[in-house]
C-alpha cells in the first residue's frame, strides 16, 4: 500500500514557504499503514501537474495533492485535474453557499466573483467540505488509484486529510500494520552510539528495520516493523527495545510515541510532580521557552521568561550583580548561577533554566571565545552552572545550547 505526495506551488521552489505538509500528510498516512513512496514538488503549471499526476498513478494507490486551488489564475490545479480526468467544473451549490457564509460571518472584504469560483469543481469528483476556508478538498479515482487534491493553507489541509481523507483510504483500501517505536537518548554522539549498538543491531530480527536520527545532542533511535499481524509486530519490537536498555540505559531519557520531545517530557514530569519552571535566556533569545510553550498544556507548569540579551538587562532585570560580571565576565559560571537563581526567586519556581554565552560571530561582551556557553539548572536544592564549548557556527551554537539545557534539567528533575 503506497502513496505519494504532491506539492504545487512555486513559492516551495523558490524556498519562499518551507513544505511543512508533506511531513504532517507522511506521518498520518503511516499511522494507518500507508507508506510514502515519493513526495513531489512541482511549479503552478499545467504541463508540469500533468506529468506529475500520471507518473505517480502509475506507482501508487493514493495520490494526495496540495496547493494550487486558490481564487486566482495562479491557481491551476482544478484546471489541470479537469484535463487529467477529462472532465469538466461546475458549480456546487453547498460549496457556494458555504464561500458566502464564510464572507457574511468572517470575512470583512466584500465577496468577488473570484471568490465564487472556487465553488467550480470537476464533475465527476467527491467534495470534501472545507470547514475552514473558501477552496473544497476534492477525491476523484483513475483506475485503481484515488486522487485527493486538498488546499495548500496548513489548518486546512490538516484537517481535511483528519476528518474526510483518511477514512475514505482506510474505507477503501486494505492496509497492513505499520509499528515503530523510537527510543530518545541525549548526551551521546551518533557514532559513540553504533559503535555500543554495533553487536545488538547485527542480530535483529530481518522484519525489523532500524535508523539512527541524529540531532544536535541527541539522537533518536527507531525500529520499525511492517505486516499483517499487528501485535506480532509490537512484541517483537518490545522484545529488541528491552535489549537495548542494558546497554544505553544510562542515555535513554525516553520513549517517543505520540509526541517524544524532550521538552514534552519535561512538561509532564513536572506536571505529575506538581512543580514549576522559569528560564533566564541570553544568547538563545528566548528558544528555550518557545520550545516549552509550544507544548499544550505548558501553562500548567511553565510560569514565565525573561530574555536578558544585553549585559545591562541581566542587571536590570535580572538583579545580577554589575561586580560579579566584572569580576568573571557576563560569559561565566558565576554569571550563569546568578541568572537561575534570580528568575526562580522572581518567577516563584521549583526549576529555572539559565543561558548565557557566546554564539558568535564575534566576542561581544566577552572575551570568551566563540562557542562557549554556560547553562545554569537550580533546582529546589541547589544551583549550577557547566561550561560547554560548542563549535563556531551561531546557529549551532544556538540549538545544541538549548537542546542540552533540557538534557541537564531532565536529569535534575528525575531526581525529584
Amino acid at each position: 500500500m503506497q502513496a505519494e505526495i504532491i506539492t504545487i506551488g512555486d513559492e516551495i521552489l523558490i524556498g519562499q514557504i518551507v513544505d511543512s505538509n508533506s511531513a504532517f500528510i507522511s506521518k498520518e498516512l503511516n499511522k494507518i499503514g500507508v507508506s510514502v513512496y515519493q513526495i513531489t514538488s512541482v511549479q503552478d503549471d499545467r504541463e508540469h501537474i500533468l506529468k506529475s499526476l500520471k507518473e505517480a498513478g502509475e506507482r501508487s494507490s493514493v495520490v494526495i495533492i496540495t496547493g494550487g486551488l486558490g481564487p486566482t489564475k495562479d491557481d491551476v490545479t482544478k484546471h489541470a485535474l479537469c484535463e487529467f480526468f477529462e472532465d469538466e467544473l461546475v458549480r456546487d451549490d453547498s460549496v457556494l453557499g458555504h464561500i458566502e457564509e464564510l464572507f457574511r460571518k468572517y470575512i470583512t472584504t466584500p465577496i468577488s466573483d473570484l471568490n465564487r469560483e472556487q465553488a467550480m469543481v470537476p464533475s465527476n469528483a467527491t467534495v470534501l467540505h472545507n470547514e475552514f476556508g473558501t477552496a473544497p478538498g476534492l477525491w476523484m479515482k483513475k483506475g485503481k488509484t484515488a486522487y485527493a487534491s486538498l488546499p495548500g493553507v496548513p489548518y486546512e489541509m490538516r484537517n481535511l486529510i483528519i476528518k474526510s481523507v483518511l477514512p475514505k483510504i482506510i474505507e477503501d483500501y486494505e492496509r497492513p500494520h505499520i509499528v515503530h517505536k523510537t527510543i530518545m537518548t541525549y548526551g551521546m554522539g551518533e557514532s559513540a552510539v553504533a559503535e555500543k549498538l554495533e553487536d545488538w543491531e547485527n542480530n535483529l530480527p530481518s522484519f525489523i528495520k532500524f535508523a539512527y536520527l541524529p540531532n544536535l545532542g541527541s539522537v533518536r533511535l527507531r525500529l520499525s516493523a511492517k505486516g499483517t499481524d499487528k501485535e506480532a509486530l509490537m512484541a517483537g519490537i518490545e522484545e529488541q527495545v528491552k535489549k537495548l536498555y542494558p546497554l544505553i540505559g544510562d542515555i535513554i531519557y525516553g520513549e517517543e510515541e505520540e509526541d517524544g520531545r524532550v521538552e514534552k517530557q519535561i512538561g509532564t514530569l513536572l506536571t505529575d510532580k506538581k512543580m514549576s519552571l522559569a528560564t533566564a535566556e541570553s544568547f538563545t533569545g528566548g528558544s528555550i521557552a518557545e520550545r516549552i510553550t509550544a507544548v499544550p498544556g505548558a501553562s500548567n507548569y511553565f510560569k514565565g521568561s525573561i530574555v536578558c540579551y544585553a549585559t545591562e538587562m541581566k542587571v536590570k532585570l535580572l538583579d545580577v550583580p554589575q561586580e560579579l560580571i566584572d569580576k568573571h565576565s557576563v560569559v561565566s559560571e558565576e554569571v550563569a548561577v546568578a541568572m537561575a537563581n534570580n528568575v526562580k526567586k522572581k518567577l516563584e519556581t521549583d526549576f529555572a533554566i539559565a543561558t548565557t554565552g557566546n554564539a558568535g560571530p564575534t566576542k561581544g561582551d566577552s572575551d570568551a571565545e566563540v562557542g562557549t556557553v554556560y547553562i545554569g539548572i537550580s533546582t529546589p536544592k541547589a544551583t549550577f552552572a557547566q561550561k560547554f564549548v560548542m563549535g563556531k557556527h551561531r546557529e549551532r551554537v544556538v540549538k545544541k545550547s538549548v537542546n542540552k539545557a533540557f538534557e541537564l534539567l531532565y536529569k535534575e528533575i528525575l531526581n525529584f
